[in-house]
């Protein structure tokens, strides 16, 4: 693979990314230094960790990005179930938002295990 765009993993967290993007943009005012700067940062992290790692000159150091993209998705999951709990996402929205991180999180295992298996 020549470019992490062709990367199906990179590109359905920047598919997440987006619709936190759009999500968030409901949640109150006073909240934009605080949960929404949080839940926009760590979707962020995923793709942004997924191509940092793609560049790196060693299977050992894309682990280590991809690990930390991994944890920012986790970040998400949680940060997202709080908006939920508070009433800033309806049901339909977490559902969604989950649902799609969930899907990424498996991609992101396998990638890990496929990548630990060649080395």
């Amino acid at each position: 693979m020549s470019n992490f765009r062709n990367l199906l993993i990179w590109q359905k967290s920047m598919s997440l990314t987006t619709k936190i993007y759009n999500s968030t943009k409901k949640f109150p005012k006073e909240e934009i230094f605080a949960l929404t700067s949080q839940i926009r940062r760590s979707s962020v992290s995923i793709p942004s960790n997924i191509a940092e790692g793609f560049g790196r000159d060693s299977s050992k150091e894309y682990l280590r990005f991809l690990n930390i993209a991994i944890g920012s998705l986790f970040e998400l999951q949680t940060q997202i179930e709080i908006a939920k709990n508070i009433d800033y996402l309806n049901e339909d929205e977490f559902t969604t938002l989950y649902e799609d991180s969930r899907e990424i999180e498996r991609m992101l295992v396998s990638f890990i295990n496929k990548i630990k298996e060649r080395d």
